[in-house]
């Protein structure tokens, strides 16, 4: 882990952003409500089956609000860190990604989430996220594993996994709310060792 963060016994800066060959990837600002409201209104019937039941006031000011404070505050204690995901060309949101349940120490890892707007799916974006967030947090944050859960019916999501150079590990019964209810996940994992060979690959 030399020169990381986590070395360095800091914690990565809220303005930081990361850059890949089509997206920019910086953590969501009270100007960016206006095109997240949208994007997920406007993918509500694409998100609902794969997350936890919304807020009533979810796409509101009051919803948006309490969301900033609480990745704010993550952010600023390093347990969370959340992503939106913009689009170089026309500086269009397209979605998120957060690293999550970050633990320092002996473990040095985290949890990965993500989610894209309806219309801007197979089209490569939350492959070249997850890849570009893995980046960072395992040569910048100094993590040493990533880990990561899916609906066994959402391929798409499995793919992304898959692709990004992330390996099935188990099945956990249960294992979240999904939609109002509790939901078995495939549950998956990449270490800093597994995605070096991965880039070499």
């Amino acid at each position: 882990m030399r020169g990381s963060i986590a070395e360095a016994g800091g914690r990565p800066r809220r303005r930081t952003t990361i850059q890949s060959a089509r997206l920019r990837l910086s953590p969501p600002e009270s100007g960016d409500y206006g095109a997240w409201r949208a994007l997920r209104l406007g993918s509500e019937d694409h998100l609902r089956p794969w997350e936890p039941v919304w807020a009533a006031d979810a796409t509101l000011p009051s919803g948006w609000r309490r969301a900033m404070d609480m990745w704010k505050e993550a952010w600023r204690s390093g347990r969370s860190y959340a992503f939106l995901i913009w689009r170089l060309g026309d500086n269009a949101l397209l979605g998120g990604v957060t690293l999550s349940n970050v633990r320092y120490g002996n473990a040095m890892t985290a949890s990965i989430g993500y989610w894209l707007g309806a219309a801007h799916t197979g089209q490569g974006y939350m492959a070249e996220s997850v890849a570009s967030i893995c980046r960072w947090a395992f040569l910048e944050v100094g993590l040493e594993r990533i880990e990561a859960a899916a609906l066994p019916a959402n391929d798409a999501s499995r793919k992304v996994l898959t692709a990004t150079g992330f390996e099935e590990e188990g099945f956990a019964r249960d294992y979240l709310q999904i939609a109002g209810k509790r939901e078995d996940h495939v549950l998956y994992g990449l270490s800093k060792r597994a995605w070096r060979r991965h880039q070499d690959a």
